[in-house]
């Protein structure tokens, strides 16, 4: 067990403990009246929990009771700037990366009818480009799909340039001839 963690065994003789788990009902309804969420105030009381069994065993407290109350708003308190930390990050992150026009986003991704016609498309284009003759559809895949120029397709290849350019020419009429467009 690390040194930071706690051990059960002699957690209920600690005064702030022992306050603890007397109170901790009244605790999560304290917090859930605060927050408006008995999950939310579940959760707060447990990190409550572990802030105080992480305190050293010596610890002197005069008044458990004030003290959990303080600590349980405190954490209360850090969650609620953390939420709304996180809540204007994600403002700004949407300002930044959406467009928007009367307070709606303009979503720039294609509606669900145009990505399945979309994929058809491309599915249709990667069988017309298999279907082309070797060398062709080498000569095509390396220039146009691999961004090669025609001149590193050329030595790729190991032929002339005037070669690429011819393959190229004849595979786009293939392609267009085929896929209608």
């Amino acid at each position: 067990m690390a040194p930071s963690e706690p051990s059960e065994r002699g957690l209920e003789d600690r005064p702030l403990v022992r306050a603890f788990l007397e109170k901790r009902e009244t605790l999560v309804l304290f917090l859930a009246a605060r927050t408006r969420s008995m999950a939310m105030a579940e959760d707060l009381v447990q990190d409550l929990y572990l802030k105080v069994a992480a305190l050293e065993p010596d610890i002197e407290v005069r008044a458990p009771v004030p003290l959990l109350y303080r600590m349980a708003s405190n954490l209360m308190v850090d969650h609620v700037r953390t939420d709304q930390r996180a809540r204007r990050r994600e403002t700004q992150w949407r300002s930044d990366t959406r467009l928007t026009f009367g307070g709606e986003d303009i979503v720039a991704e294609p509606s669900a009818d145009q990505a399945i016609i979309g994929r058809e498309r491309t599915r249709q284009l990667a069988e017309a480009v298999a279907a082309l003759p070797p060398q062709m559809g080498r000569a095509f895949r390396l220039n146009k799909l691999q961004g090669l120029t025609q001149g590193q397709t050329a030595d790729e290849m190991g032929i002339s340039r005037k070669m690429v350019e011819q393959h190229i020419q004849a595979a786009m009429k293939n392609l267009t001839r085929r896929l209608g467009s």
